[in-house]
């Protein structure tokens, strides 16, 4: 798969192109990991942070889809979404689990952790084992000479679970399938259960 292949699927369905960003590496300097694990979100969702208003802090997501939207999460963590979705309607896929290929010390140095396992197996523990902040929000992902960037998987994934998403508030959709899994890559996943 090429970046403008993906970026097409970006702008067209979020629910589609999300599965297809299993297995792309994302790359900051040395460091690269292969995603395992997303979940999808969009404007007429309840949960997504455009849901029936444009605020300054979403206004990436009205943007062209590929470019980040990273945000603060509970005043605790940093999160990084790639845009989806033509211009004006916003919609975002969030990364929550990669495994890592390259540049371990320098996550294990950024997340004052040794375990491998847990170095990535989470949205907040990637943002941290990257340097996500905010001054990445609104940087073009499928851009190689961003400084954060993605390379899209030469395959797709081809068993790819299923499952309801993280962390949602009752009412707000919480049980739609609208998180996705490597299932050859579960060990690398925040929640082992889909």
């Amino acid at each position: 798969m090429t970046a403008d292949y993906l970026r097409e699927l970006l702008e067209q369905d979020v629910l589609e192109a999300a599965p297809a960003l299993l297995g792309a590496t994302l790359v900051r300097g040395e460091r690269r990991a292969r995603i395992v694990e997303v979940e999808a979100y969009r404007a007429d969702d309840p949960a997504c942070h455009a849901y029936k208003r444009r605020t300054p802090r979403v206004e990436v997501m009205y943007g062209p889809a590929g470019i980040a939207y990273v945000y603060f999460n509970y005043g605790v963590h940093w999160m990084l979404n790639i845009v989806a979705h033509a211009v004006d309607d916003p919609a975002a896929i969030l990364i929550r689990a990669a495994e890592p290929i390259a540049g371990i010390d320098q996550f294990r140095s950024s997340r004052s952790v040794q375990k491998l396992a847990g170095l990535l197996s989470g949205p907040g523990k990637l943002a941290q084992a990257f340097d996500i902040d905010g001054n990445l929000n609104g940087i073009d992902l499928l851009d190689p000479s961003s400084d954060l960037h993605l390379l899209p998987a030469l395959e797709p994934v081809t068993r790819v679970l299923k499952g309801s998403r993280i962390g949602i508030a009752k009412g707000k959709w919480e049980d739609v399938p609208w998180r996705f899994v490597d299932d050859s890559a579960l060990e690398w996943a925040s929640r082992k259960k889909v």
